[in-house]
């Protein structure tokens, strides 16, 4: 089962992944000295996963799907390459984490999120389009109810109020005041 020598000479730095008999997957820190286990498979690659996998059953494919951590099992695969596919993707997740490794294949995504103590900068109000019409409806003498902003904007109701608070309180930075009337019908209003 073993393939010869796993390391990549031209290139110390590629990651090498194991399959052993039991069909779990583990991830090689690039120049770690892992011992030489002739009952396991190494590959660095996607091509060479699908060169082994050809000499395997299908049932061993959905064996070692199985046995990854945090997959969904699955019965069967609609044929070897979908399965070759899903395996390689999903053994990306086993590698080291950069600090361990020094080369990173898969990006992650950044998370774009600004320091706690930085205050957002208000939006400027567009003038156009719905958002238009809802600020000139807010902005008349004693408001718009929620009736009228439901027709001019053709929205639901809570959607309405969401964009009341997250577009114009939190993103554009208006102060809203919400007034409920003799009838129970509550109105908006833009405060000056």
């Amino acid at each position: 089962m073993n393939e010869g020598n796993f390391r990549d000479k031209e290139n110390p730095n590629v990651l090498t992944f194991t399959i052993d008999r039991n069909n779990h997957i583990k991830a090689l820190v690039p120049n770690e000295q892992a011992p030489v286990n002739p009952a396991s498979a190494h590959f660095h690659d996607a091509k060479d996963l699908d060169r082994l996998a050809k000499r395997w059953p299908g049932p061993r494919l959905v064996e070692i799907w199985n046995a990854m951590p945090g997959q969904k099992p699955v019965t069967k695969f609609t044929d070897r390459k979908v399965a070759v596919s899903r395996i390689w993707a999903a053994a990306q997740s086993l590698a080291p984490e950069p600090s361990q490794r020094g080369l990173r294949l898969v990006p992650r995504k950044a998370r774009l999120r600004k320091p706690a103590g930085e205050a957002r900068k208000p939006v400027p109000a567009r003038r156009s389009g719905k958002t238009g019409r809802v600020l000139e409806l807010l902005q008349r003498p004693g408001g718009a109810t929620l009736p009228q902003l439901v027709a001019a904007t053709r929205w639901q109701s809570h959607s309405v109020r969401g964009f009341l608070s997250g577009t114009l309180k939190k993103k554009m930075g208006l102060k809203i005041e919400s007034t409920k009337e003799a009838g129970g019908i509550r109105s908006y209003s833009i405060k000056a």
